[in-house]
């Protein structure tokens, strides 16, 4: 399995950067710097999987791709 595409966009509204993945129904993650968003919604990503496991709910394939991607 392909990993899951991370966005990490700039949020005025929340002075930070926030971290998504949007394969994952609301696995986001903030944080001050690009980076720090990162590392927060990959122990996000990690979180969701492991409760997804525990109660028996289907993972999702990896399938979300940017549209800047599609194109290559």
């Amino acid at each position: 399995m392909s990993d899951y595409h991370i966005n990490i966009f700039y949020s005025n509204e929340d002075n930070g950067y926030i971290a998504d993945i949007p394969d994952l129904q609301h696995c986001s993650a903030f944080g001050e710097t690009p980076d720090e968003a990162l590392r927060e919604v990959l122990q996000a990503k990690k979180a969701w999987l492991e409760a997804a496991q525990s109660a028996q709910k289907p993972i999702p394939q990896a399938r979300y791709r940017p549209l800047i991607y599609q194109a290559a």
